[in-house]
């Protein structure tokens, strides 16, 4: 049983075992479930993320209409050869995107962590097995890394926009993809770990600040910036850059900064982006005055 990252990375490094096998472990122990029925259970996961960036890059809108169809446009610019980010990032963009454009549609996703950062792991897995053309086996794998350093953040910290800004949704999103990333790349545990600290760096003190109270500005785009910055810190440990900052300190430093963000930036829509005079207009002509 892991309760830390540190604790996660010794027991990999010392049954040799990618970190993939011991979050199976445990969580059949925990359980208490045979290991093909927790295997099929994340299998359905990858099912329904695979629906979503589907679903997505064929063009949804929300019913507010704040957003939708920012994954055709991006698909079309990958198409055109234009991009200037690399294909990998520009896919992980595009199907992050997918993916939360069809929650804001009350589309069906599946929470990594959350319903708010759901297009992060999927856009970045995603991207990959086009790059890399993964087994299934692999893909399935790639989500459980993520439920395992999920799962520390969630039980030392929190993965809450209310209770801890988009640095607990967004953040732990793309701390959780970058540590799969560098798994499924063939990096080592411990490069896991940095890349997670890594990413959650990146993202600390990012507030939660979603217009008219709804799970679409600036959230949608959010999940492509985590996706881009999971792709990041991957790159930076694969290559052998370390974090300063063991990975626990960070997720304990990213609870901390959100006991003392203001409530008004943690998803009670009345500050940030949320307080602008357009997103103040925007709540109006969805809600009406008040």
């Amino acid at each position: 049983m892991f309760n830390s990252i540190a604790q996660l990375i010794d027991l990999a490094e010392a049954e040799s075992k990618p970190i993939s096998e011991i979050m199976m472990e445990q969580e059949i122990n925990v359980s208490k479930r045979s290991f093909l029925e927790v295997y099929q259970d994340m299998e359905r996961n990858l099912d329904v993320m695979q629906s979503a960036v589907d679903q997505g890059v064929g063009g949804v809108t929300s019913q507010t209409g704040l957003t939708g169809n920012d994954a055709v446009k991006m698909k079309k610019y990958i198409e055109s050869g234009q991009g200037l980010g690399g294909d990998l990032n520009l896919l992980a963009i595009a199907y992050a995107v997918s993916t939360n454009e069809v929650n804001a549609a009350m589309g069906k996703i599946c929470a990594t962590p959350t319903a708010g950062s759901a297009g992060v792991v999927p856009g970045v897995l995603f991207a990959m097995n086009e790059k890399r053309n993964l087994s299934k086996e692999e893909m399935v794998r790639f989500l459980f890394t993520s439920g395992a350093f999920g799962f520390v953040v969630a039980n030392n910290a929190s993965i809450s926009g209310a209770a801890g800004g988009c640095q607990a949704e967004v953040g732990s999103a793309s701390a959780m993809a970058a540590a799969s990333l560098v798994e499924v790349a063939g990096g080592t545990p411990e490069q896991s770990g940095h890349a997670f600290a890594i990413a959650l760096k990146n993202m600390l003190g990012l507030v939660c600040d979603p217009v008219a109270g709804l799970v679409e500005v600036p959230c949608v785009k959010r999940n492509a910036a985590g996706a881009s910055n999971a792709l990041t810190a991957a790159d930076m440990a694969l290559a052998g850059i370390e974090s300063r900052i063991p990975a626990d300190e960070v997720v304990e430093a990213m609870y901390k900064i959100g006991l003392t963000m203001p409530s008004a930036l943690r998803e009670t829509g009345r500050g940030g982006l949320a307080a602008t005079p357009t997103g103040n207009r925007l709540m109006q002509e969805i809600f009406g005055a008040e």
